[in-house]
This record gives C-alpha cells, structure tokens and sequence, in this order.
C-alpha cells in the first residue's frame, strides 16, 4: 500500500449504519487507508457479516446495533474498545427517511417519532458513548456525523427528515465545543442525494434512474457517488484534518436550492 493511502494507519472505528450505501462505502475506504480495525454496527444481520466476511475478520466485525436503543449503542462501544484497546473514529451514519412525504399539514406524528429516534436519538446516543470512551481512553478521537443538504434548508416536503438533519449539526456544532477541550473533533458531512439503497427504496426507483433524476441538481458535472462522500469522512477521520472541529462539509457538487 501506498504510504500517501495510509490516512488511517493504526486507527481503530465504528461505523453506525455500516453495511449498505454511504456506510458500507466509507468501511472500505477506512480499510483502504489502513484503519487496524472497523466495527460495522447495523440492523441489516446478512449484509453486515457479508460485509465484514468479504474484507477480513481480523480488521473488520458486524455487530447487530439498533442506534434508536442507547443500550445497543453502548455495547458496540464497550465491546470495540474492550476488543481493539481503543477507539479512534466514529461515524454515526445510521439514518432512516419516511416514505410519506410528511408535509406540515399532514404530519404523521408515529412516524415523526420513529424518525426521530433514529437520526436524533440514535446520533445523540453515539456521539455521547464514542465520547465517554475517547476521553476515559485519553484518545483524540474524531467523530463525523452523517447530516444533509437537508440541514441548510427549508424543504416542500419530508419535514421530520429535514427537521432531524437540523439537530443532527446543532448536536455536532455544540459537542464539537464542548469535547475540545479533550483533543476530540466533532464534525458532520452533509452529502447531496446519493443513489444508496434507502433512498432508491423510498424513490421506488433502480440506482440509475436515481442519479439521473438528480444529475441536473447540481453545478458540477457528473453524479454524486457514496465514494465522494466516503472520501470525505475519511478526511475528517484523519490526521490531514487534525485542526478541523465545529465544520459541516458539504458534499452536494454546488447543489442547486430552490
């Protein structure tokens, strides 16, 4: 391997939300860079330990993980530093849409709530758990929160996704000050619309068309791929961004707001 490739030589992560789309992309970008060790925590039981089987068992582990249970959280983090000695990264990427369009004057409140305790809840739980281990471990870890476009603006529809993707960089922005102080960095990636499974569920929708329905929505060229937003959390988690904390990286290629 390149010396240039190895961002992430040594370094110990958990990825939420791990076994499909951005998540699974960004898994073999952290074992690309050399990461010693990737925890996959996710609901998703055959893709996961697919996952982890196709890369090797020595550097990568599934755990079944329900980020919406702070439980399932806590166990994930306990067990990787309790298996690795330590904990470098988290990614707290979990993250679920509603197939309702969920306009104000129609809110399903269930539905709001189940969002909710995933996005919010499940965030919250493992930016607090990586934290606590990060500073009992003396680590100067780095935790990336998994945001959106979506938390910048206002939307016509989807309020609840757009309303957690807005808490989602509030409780970065406010950890980020207040675990500086121990060498921890707290930022978020806000990718543009990504082709990844749940969203092309939620479009009923085959990858393809997905990404040509959103080609036009953006100042560059080309289509948003999991591998651009991959390769910014892999910046994030890495040495190269050692003075970066309090920051939401956009990666939308100029997205166009209406």
């Amino acid at each position: 391997m390149a010396e240039s490739s190895k961002k992430l030589e040594g370094k110990v992560a958990i990825i939420t939300g791990g076994a499909s789309g951005i998540g699974e992309a960004t898994v073999r970008h952290f074992i690309n860079h050399a990461a010693r060790a990737v925890v996959i925590a996710d609901v998703q039981d055959e893709k996961g330990q697919e996952l982890a089987k196709s890369i090797s068992l020595d550097r990568c582990l599934y755990m079944h993980c329900d980020v919406s249970d702070e439980d399932h959280i806590k166990t994930v983090v306990e067990t990787t530093v309790k298996t690795y000695g330590q904990l470098d990264v988290m990614f707290c990427n979990a993250g679920i849409i509603n197939k309702a369009e969920q306009t104000i004057l129609d809110l399903d409140l269930t539905q709001y709530e189940k969002l909710f305790s995933v996005n919010v809840l499940g965030t919250t739980a493992s930016v607090k758990h990586a934290a606590r281990a990060m500073v009992e471990g003396k680590v100067k870890g780095s935790i990336i929160c998994t945001a959106s476009v979506a938390a910048s603006m206002g939307s016509l529809q989807y309020t609840d996704y757009t309303m957690s993707k807005h808490a989602v960089v509030g409780l970065m922005r406010s950890a980020s000050k207040q675990l500086g102080g121990y060498g921890i960095r707290v930022n978020s990636v806000s990718p543009g619309a990504v082709a990844t499974p749940l969203i092309c569920e939620n479009m009923e929708m085959e990858a393809e068309t997905v990404e040509r329905t959103f080609e036009s929505s953006y100042y560059l060229n080309g289509v948003l791929k999991a591998k651009h937003v991959a390769d910014a959390v892999v910046f994030l988690a890495s040495d190269e961004s050692e003075f970066i904390t309090g920051h939401n990286l956009t990666v939308d290629g100029g997205y166009k707001q209406s």
